[in-house]
């Protein structure tokens, strides 16, 4: 691939180790997503349609909600120990959950601890999920430069949704061939095992390293320690310079909060419809399959055009088109609701779908290096916690007292949102192209010149 030209050897190598352990992550978090229309009946108890669907929907958000702890726990480590040290950890802990998965008696052997103990696990592989995908963003953000960082950082997103193209292609041959599904739990354990051994190979970002290399104990002209009260005013100037403004953050919250709302409704909304047209859960999951295709093929084409265009008039345009779709969708369920049709709004809902890749490096750059793994996973995490418990429960609610115009209630909210977010960081990426377009003062330039 031309992007990875004019790298060195031990980018090449990070950037492939990476992609792998992201992709083992997300076929394992996704694994159990997508096969949930079986695991649920093994793992949940028997109930009528509606708990079925809030006991489904507890199943899915169950993943997300701890997520915020796991980010104040993979920050610290990410921004004290090293962006390192996460990813090996965060494989780890998705190997041990899909270890004790594959091994799990159903409901029907050991009752409702079968749906505890799944939902444990779930709960770990959304944690591990977490601080597995920000810590490679961050990681390639600071080993390349740009505009190449652009499409190697899109790579990570590019392998998130291979490693769930393949998830949906394993649950497909489970439901349509028989194969047991124990097997793909045990094999995305094996794989993630050696997937962390592989990773002690990785070499810490110079950035972060460059960062932590400054600091130095406080001291004065003289070169003496800094009395208590000199050290809290220069402690306060450092957290000065290690934070972000509150808009950056909101502006990263709602555009993190995005792709969680639209993976959901292209995913999770349409199967109680497929449902009522007599389609089996075989035949769900097999559509779903050939979504996650165009989707990944999707993401291919967005790194395609990064090479071309400005990321964020990417992220600003597409998410403008998703705008419009949002609207327009209640119309369209009204005019048919054919397996088909649905199938065609899916693709669209996939198509026009609320990301920051190709901006993903944008984004994270614009903050502090020594408080951006905490930042970022926080953020990230809260949103999908939040996000997800909105559109899973709230779709199953309003959905039932509006019809499908519930679901514009959700998104159209979430998508103004993530529109105001990409104008935030175009105007701080705008400020920083005027400041250093901006000639440098008399005095600065006879300093450089001297």
């Amino acid at each position: 691939m031309r992007v990875l030209s004019g790298l060195n050897r031990e980018q090449k190598e990070a950037i492939g180790l990476l992609q792998i352990g992201t992709f083992l992550e997300y076929f394992d978090l996704m694994l159990y997503v997508h096969m949930a229309v079986i695991l649920n009946e093994l793992f949940f108890p028997k109930t009528d349609p509606h708990t079925a669907a809030l006991l489904s929907a507890f199943a899915f958000c169950s993943t997300y909600v701890l997520r915020p702890l796991g980010a104040l726990v993979f920050g610290y480590i990410g921004d004290n120990i090293g962006r390192k040290a996460t990813v090996i950890i965060t494989t780890m802990m998705m190997s041990l959950s899909c270890i004790i998965m594959a091994s799990l008696p159903t409901y029907a052997q050991i009752g409702i601890t079968a749906a505890w103990v799944v939902t444990l696990c779930r709960i770990i592989q959304g944690i591990s999920s977490m601080g597995e995908i920000i810590g490679a963003e961050i990681y390639l953000t600071e080993m390349t430069k740009p505009p190449a960082s652009y499409q190697i950082v899109s790579l990570i997103s590019c392998a998130a949704r291979l490693g769930t193209m393949v998830a949906l292609g394993v649950s497909t041959a489970v439901l349509s061939i028989g194969i047991e599904w124990r097997i793909a739990f045990w094999f995305g354990a094996a794989v993630a095992v050696i997937g962390s051994v592989a990773r002690t190979r990785l070499r810490e970002t110079p950035e972060f390293l460059n960062h932590k290399k400054n600091i130095k104990l406080p001291r004065n002209s003289n070169n003496t320690v800094l009395s208590k009260a000199e050290n809290k005013v220069e402690n306060a100037k450092s957290n000065l310079k290690n934070k972000a403004s509150f808009k950056t953050v909101l502006a990263y919250f709602l555009m993190s909060s995005g792709p969680p709302a639209c993976l959901y409704f292209s995913y999770m909304y349409f199967v109680p419809l497929l449902k009522g047209n007599g389609l089996s859960s075989e035949f769900i999951v097999r559509q779903n399959f050939f979504l996650s295709i165009i989707e990944f093929l999707a993401v291919i084409v967005i790194i395609y055009l990064s090479k071309k265009l400005e990321p964020l008039k990417i992220v600003k345009y597409r998410s403008a088109l998703y705008l419009l779709f949002i609207i327009l969708f209640p119309l369209m369920m009204c005019l048919n609701q054919d397996y088909h049709f649905i199938f065609f709004i899916q693709f669209l809902s996939i198509i026009f779908t609320l990301t920051g890749v190709p901006a993903i490096p944008i984004l994270i750059k614009h903050f502090p290096v020594l408080r951006r793994f905490t930042y970022t996973s926080l953020i990230y995490a809260l949103s999908r916690a939040v996000i997800y418990v909105i559109t899973s429960f709230g779709l199953v609610y309003f959905t039932e007292w509006f019809g499908h115009l519930g679901a514009c209630f959700i998104l159209l909210p979430i998508t103004g949102g993530f529109l105001w977010g990409v104008h935030h960081f175009e105007k701080l990426e705008n400020s920083q192209k005027a400041f250093a377009d901006k000639p440098l003062s008399p005095y600065f330039s006879n300093l450089q010149n001297s």
